[in-house]
């Protein structure tokens, strides 16, 4: 078998799934290649969100106070949601 494939970071993940987006906005695909890229899109997203979400653990993890309890404090990206 072949080299084994390095793993994509969260950052170039990203950046691909913004260029699907990109190119799919365009709107000058045709059918077939929309899906297939569609369907790499979905792809990268569920990768960013499990990456997000095993960030997320270790925060919690880093987050642990000396009695085992979890004081979790809301993030604030501050956006305010009445700009959207």
């Amino acid at each position: 078998m072949g080299a084994k494939k390095k793993e994509l970071t969260f950052e170039e993940a990203l950046d691909n799934l913004e260029k699907i987006v990109d190119d799919l906005e365009e709107g000058k695909l045709k059918l077939e290649e929309s899906l297939e890229l569609f369907e790499k899109g979905i792809e990268l997203s569920r990768f960013c969100q499990k990456k997000l979400e095993e960030a997320e653990g270790k925060i919690e993890i880093l987050l642990k106070g000396q009695d085992g309890s979890i004081s979790l404090k809301p993030y604030d990206s501050g956006l305010n949601d009445d700009e959207n």
